[in-house]
This record gives C-alpha cells, structure tokens and sequence, in this order.
C-alpha cells in the first residue's frame, strides 16, 4: 500500500521536547518549528505530566518531520538508531560535530551522542566511494586511518586513501 505521507520520526524525552526541537533547528540551517502542543488534565493516568506543560513539540529539519514527545523517563535513546548526516566538506563536519556534541559525547567513526543522548553519524559523503572502491588496498588504507578517527577528518582520508600518509 503507498502511503498518502511521508514515514515521519517521533522521538521520546522525559521533559525536554521543546528544549531539543529548538536545538536541533538552530543546528541545522533549513529548519522550523512546528505547532506546540501542551497536557490538559487528559493523559494524567499514564504521562504524569502537570497540565500546561509542554507534550509535543513538531518540527522539520530539511523536510523530514519530526515530533518531539514528552512521554516520561522510561524511555531512553542508544546507539541501535542513528541520524546519518553526510557532509560534502570539513566546515560542514565540523560544524555539526562541535554543535552536536556540545554537553554530549563523541564516539569514534563519526558516531556521536548528543546531549539528549540521540545517536548521529558525521560522515563525509566521499566515503562509500573510498571505502567500496575496486582498489582494495586503497579502501583498507582508508578504513585503518577512519578507525582511528572520533571526528572525520577528510584530508587525512584522502591521504590514507591515495597512500601519502
């Protein structure tokens, strides 16, 4: 069956839904926030949340929805889903590595943890074509240099890559 709308991510926070929908749009250039919608005395048996405060707040980031949901501590985010952003250049990695791993942890390979605890992948978009190349000595040149990476760093996979390392 085809659907009518695009697949859509809802993420799970304890309290802080509109707190990381407006980090997450001042990270990335071509986003908005969408409506805010707040508890009434309805959802109290199972959220516990006080009437008034925040339950979800929408948002887009580069046209893919998101709805951030204040549903409890129950639920906590790890590395099993990730968001991939691919970067053409440095400036790209490194602004997203700095700004998302403020208050948060980086991994290696590009991997990274938020301050939410929501999982990212930093990686240079030249990477498939370096790691799934017909040159095999070249592609483990480049998966030894990455290994050894937290934060991609591209010229020192370009040079692993083409052996000026």
């Amino acid at each position: 069956m085809k659907l009518k709308h695009p697949l859509a991510t809802c993420l799970w926070f304890d309290t802080e839904a509109e707190e990381a929908a407006n980090f997450y749009c001042s990270v990335f250039a071509n986003s908005k926030i969408g409506q805010i919608s707040h508890y009434g005395k309805a959802g109290q048996d199972v959220h516990r949340k006080p009437p008034g405060s925040v339950m979800v707040a929408a948002f887009e980031i580069e046209g893919q929805k998101f709805t951030a949901l204040n549903g409890g501590p129950q639920f906590k985010f790890n590395e099993a889903v990730s968001f991939q952003v691919h970067c053409d250049t440095q400036a790209e990695i490194d602004h997203f590595w700095d700004k998302l791993t403020e208050g948060g942890q980086p991994g290696r390979c590009g991997w990274l943890k938020d301050k939410y605890g929501v999982s990212w992948q930093i990686i240079p978009t030249m990477l498939p074509e370096i790691m799934g190349g017909s040159d095999t000595e070249k592609s483990q040149r480049a998966m030894s240099a990455f290994m050894q990476m937290s934060k991609f760093d591209i010229e020192k996979l370009r040079q692993a890559y083409e052996g000026r390392t």
